[in-house]
């Protein structure tokens, strides 16, 4: 693999849910919530597409304790980390995958109004 390569992702977008905060048996907390990411172009003859992208993220520790305090559900919000990809064997035997942001910083970028 070479030396320079880089893993970063940055996404600006709506929470698809409240974040799922767990803890790990050895106590350490985690959030996983849904990040929608929305785009519109024109197509040749003029029409308009509207497409919106699902992306699964994960938070630990102290950004975990803030995803469960403080995020909700259709929140404007600033997520960057790195993209990880599991792989497992599903009950039926099938090779399965999944590719996560795990975050390394979440900025708000609306409150709920009180």
């Amino acid at each position: 693999m070479h030396k320079n390569s880089y893993n970063k992702v940055f996404l600006i977008g709506h929470l698809g849910g409240k974040p799922e905060g767990k803890y790990t048996k050895s106590g350490r907390s985690s959030a996983s919530f849904s990040l929608a990411t929305n785009e519109t172009w024109k197509k040749a003859d003029g029409s308009l597409v509207e497409h919106t992208e699902w992306h699964s993220i994960v938070a630990w520790d102290k950004l975990a304790d803030f995803s469960n305090d403080y995020l909700y559900k259709g929140q404007l919000v600033s997520v960057d980390g790195i993209l990880r990809t599991q792989k497992w064997t599903a009950k039926d035997g099938s090779a399965r995958k999944t590719t996560e942001v795990v975050c390394s910083n979440i900025i708000p970028l609306e409150w709920k109004e009180k």
